[in-house]
């Protein structure tokens, strides 16, 4: 984990981060590395029970939550951009980009993880910030420093076979998603062990109003192995 360096990781909403980098972050703040980890919302609107849970109410139980998990995975920099969730795909790309691009100038990080450009799930918000994500990182680096590696989340082949029953029965995926990446792919591939996979759990329940629900649908075991794996490619690996 010492060869990523700084990490910089870019997400849309709270508990993206922890579900797709939370092994990640978790080893690299073991390891002594810095961890920057960046929400472009709140996930205000991430409720199907606007009445018992309205934006603003959401909002701020959502970063109580992200704070609570950034302390059980070890990460002490954890920033809101303050856009407002679910209307990230509507917003100007030159706008979106530069804010990220602010943060690689201050941040200088030697490795930034985001989503791919299917946006993992295929959410609006999720593809969006691959697109900022990008834009900023194509124009980084220089005669004095070079482009941070950009790495995206992914599952493989054996992740939808084995969760397949799991992506029918909940809606989680978008149709044709998860994307399917060959092992011969990928950059980074981290396999929790049980120690540090019940590190990610206990940092996924302190996101209860996201996470409960889902735990409560798999039970506690199978939702375990989902959360085992972290896998990443290059930027540029994978088309979407």
């Amino acid at each position: 984990m010492t060869g990523l360096g700084t990490v910089l990781g870019v997400w849309a909403h709270p508990d993206d981060e922890t579900y797709l980098s939370g092994g990640l972050m978790a080893l690299a703040r073991r390891a002594g590395e810095r961890v920057v980890c960046v929400s472009a919302t709140h996930g205000e609107h991430g409720t199907d029970d606007p009445v018992a849970w309205p934006p603003e109410r959401l909002a701020r139980v959502r970063a109580l939550e992200a704070t609570a998990a950034m302390a059980v995975l070890g990460v002490d920099d954890h920033r809101f951009l303050g856009f407002e969730d679910g209307t990230l795909a509507g917003v100007d790309p030159r706008a979106g980009a530069g804010a990220v691009a602010r943060l690689l100038d201050e941040v200088r990080p030697d490795t930034i993880v985001t989503f791919g450009p299917e946006g993992m799930t295929g959410h609006p918000d999720h593809r969006a910030i691959s697109r900022w994500v990008t834009g900023a990182w194509c124009r980084a680096g220089g005669p004095e420093r070079a482009r941070p590696r950009l790495l995206h989340a992914v599952k493989t082949d054996a992740f939808a076979d084995a969760f397949a029953d799991v992506h029918d029965a909940l809606p989680i995926f978008a149709p044709g998603l998860p994307l399917r990446t060959p092992v011969d792919q990928l950059a980074l591939s981290l396999d929790l062990d049980d120690e540090l996979v019940d590190v990610k759990l206990a940092a996924l329940r302190t996101q209860a109003t996201q996470v409960a629900p889902l735990v409560a649908a798999m039970g506690e075991a199978r939702y375990v192995e989902w959360i085992r794996s972290e896998t990443f490619v290059a930027a540029g690996t994978i088309a979407g």
